[in-house]
């Protein structure tokens, strides 16, 4: 295993992180099994556990808890809210008074006192950066949140986020969360620089790309990936972008085949060669899952292997960009760009 300074905290974290989506409902799994995986990957070497108050509506979080009972200390432990908990109006976004309460149904959950990182899950239009990093100042300061980060901020809400901190003499955010992916590099173009002009730490998200990197989706093969049973659309090859994510698998299968790797090895060596990422997240739903990830914590792919790469996906390119999170609202919705 690699570790890697987390941004500019001085934080050592493994380069692959523990990312525990899968804990619970979404993933169907249990807590003997959610315990199995966290001891293997403390065995492996990774360090830092990464979920979400939103992941099967705090169960992900209850689960990780019980696992680390006891061992607190050696793991440097995040979380993240902000994603909507439950129907109640105000029980989501990034508000001093959803955050507050939220961190500590989060510390609840996981039974402990305080969390090393705390992430807004995504954007909060509604909330101006102020209020929410005055609120994270303040949490920080009382020792229950280490430091803070962002999560699937689009570019320029980074920047602002940065400056908004500074003309309020506030703590900043000191880490980014981003979708990143052999099939999905468009934040190459923009968040990257951005992170890397502000010394923020990148946690990427998704590194095989829902599935689509891990091996199992070839062409001529049915689908039956856990996440295509709840999320069909994207994997219905009848779809372009479908296809084309499809086409852009079978030859990257031959540039791992040719230099001796596996497609999660290929697919996790090329999101850590980046220079602005620090770790790759993963989200294993079985021990199996687990290992295989693992095998891929020393790959260094060469210089040959990542301009073949470059070649099948060129740089900055999003085969998917419909599914991106950090889209800015008024794309989405006709009546924001519209006087």
């Amino acid at each position: 295993m690699q570790y890697r300074t987390l941004g500019r905290t001085g934080v050592q974290v493994s380069s692959l992180v523990l990312g525990a989506m899968n804990f619970g409902a979404i993933g169907r799994t249990t807590q003997d099994e959610a315990t199995a995986i966290v001891d293997a990957a403390l065995a492996g070497g990774i360090n830092l556990i990464d979920t979400a108050d939103m992941y099967s509506q705090g169960e992900s979080e209850e689960m990780v808890g019980r696992a680390i009972a006891g061992r607190r200390d050696d793991i440097v432990l995040a979380t993240k809210a902000s994603m909507p908990m439950g129907d109640k109006l105000n029980h989501q976004g990034s508000s001093r008074r959803w955050l507050v309460t939220e961190l500590d149904n989060s510390l609840r959950r996981l039974g402990v006192d305080h969390v090393d990182l705390y992430q807004i899950h995504r954007w909060d239009p509604r909330t101006s950066d102020e209020e929410t990093l005055s609120a994270l100042t303040d949490l920080q300061r009382a020792g229950k949140i280490r430091y803070f980060g962002s999560s699937t901020f689009p570019a320029y809400r980074i920047v602002q986020a940065q400056w908004a901190a500074r003309d309020n003499h506030l703590s900043r955010y000191v880490t980014e969360q981003p979708s990143y992916s052999i099939l999905q590099r468009g934040i190459e173009a923009h968040v990257l620089p951005v992170t890397e002009q502000y010394g923020l730490g990148v946690l990427a998200w998704s590194p095989l790309a829902s599935g689509w990197l891990s091996g199992a989706i070839r062409a001529g093969r049915d689908v039956t990936t856990n996440r295509s049973t709840f999320m069909p659309q994207r994997f219905d090859t009848a779809i372009p972008a479908n296809r084309a994510r499809l086409d852009a698998v079978e030859q990257l299968a031959k540039v791992a085949d040719e230099a001796g790797l596996t497609m999660i090895q290929l697919a996790l060596g090329f999101v850590t060669a980046h220079p602005a990422v620090t770790s790759a997240i993963i989200g294993p739903r079985t021990l199996d899952h687990l290992h295989a990830q693992l095998a891929a914590a020393d790959t260094v792919l060469s210089a040959d292997v990542l301009d073949a790469i470059d070649a099948i996906v060129a740089p900055g390119t999003d085969l998917a960009a419909h599914e991106k999170f950090d889209t800015p609202p008024a794309l989405l919705d006709p009546a924001l760009r519209r006087r």
